[in-house]
């Protein structure tokens, strides 16, 4: 069944679609009459939770009832251990927790001792403590949270950030007609029919790719304010092609065109250093 498919049902057929959000591919809630996935634990014991976003275009908040949540890694990099009652995840997003289940929560089942003689009955009476959710929009949480991510830097394993600059950069990302397709600096990517790395090793990269991506937008314009005129993007496999070992300093600008988006996006390959973020268009100065 195809999200085409449904689409098309939806707008000529009147049929209602189910939207819901999945925990490890079940129904959770009413949808799932009240079989809800359930975690045994132990008191006293602390677990490690692997989150992952697979919702495709939603930002998700998780959260444990009562709990107090330490994330250690997000998307495979150790971070700086930090406490933070929700989480908030991105599509495509991975981030590993860990919980020291020391307190009553509605989602977990503690294991009873040998010695336990209540009856399931007076169990279910007890109060279900239900987690406490930011807004859907909650721009100070969500930034509040995302400046927490830091790495494991000491003094004895610094961060080394690199103090030069050879090469800059100036990326807009966003939207565009023909249809709806995802850009950067307005150029829509091509997948290629040959592998990059091997039309690069081999010293044919004629006809696969070519290394004239722009290395800023070649009209500028209001980026986070009305569209554009022109919402046309241009398609093509275009590459920016980089010496070994060299520091480039790359400026992410998010757009509004067509609607906001907010995706995670990472530099196939590397890790990188993150030294500053903001609201707006990027100021220079």
């Amino acid at each position: 069944f195809q999200v085409e498919d449904m689409i098309f049902e939806e707008k000529n057929e009147g049929r209602a679609l189910v939207d819901v959000i999945l925990s490890n591919q079940e129904y959770i809630g009413e949808m799932n009459a009240g079989r809800d996935m359930i975690l045994k634990v132990k008191p006293g014991k602390t677990y490690l939770l692997r989150i992952i976003n697979a919702a495709l275009n939603d930002e998700l908040f998780f959260s444990i009832a009562n709990h107090t949540l330490k994330v250690v890694e997000a998307d495979v990099v150790y971070v700086k251990p930090f406490e933070t009652e929700t989480l908030l995840i991105a599509p495509g997003q991975t981030t590993n927790g860990t919980f020291d289940n020391s307190t009553v929560a509605g989602i977990l089942e503690y294991e009873r001792p040998p010695n336990f003689h209540h009856s399931s009955n007076s169990i279910k009476k007890l109060p279900l403590f239900k987690p406490i959710l930011h807004a859907l929009k909650d721009i100070s949480f969500a930034t509040c949270f995302t400046s927490k991510l830091r790495s494991l830097a000491s003094t004895q394993f610094p961060a080394n950030v690199p103090q030069n600059v050879d090469r800059r950069f100036f990326f807009t990302v966003g939207l565009g007609t023909s249809p709806c397709q995802t850009s950067v600096n307005n150029i829509s990517f091509v997948m290629p029919t040959t592998a990059l790395f091997q039309a690069h090793f081999i010293g044919k990269p004629n006809g696969v790719y070519t290394p004239d991506f722009p290395t800023s937008p070649l009209i500028p314009f209001n980026y986070t304010g009305n569209p554009p005129n022109n919402t046309m993007v241009s398609n093509g496999t275009t590459l920016v092609v980089l010496t070994f070992n060299t520091n480039v300093e790359l400026i992410m600008q998010d757009t509004s065109i067509l609607g906001t988006e907010s995706h995670p996006l990472h530099l196939h390959g590397f890790n990188f250093f993150v030294i500053g973020q903001g609201f707006g268009n990027f100021n220079p100065n």
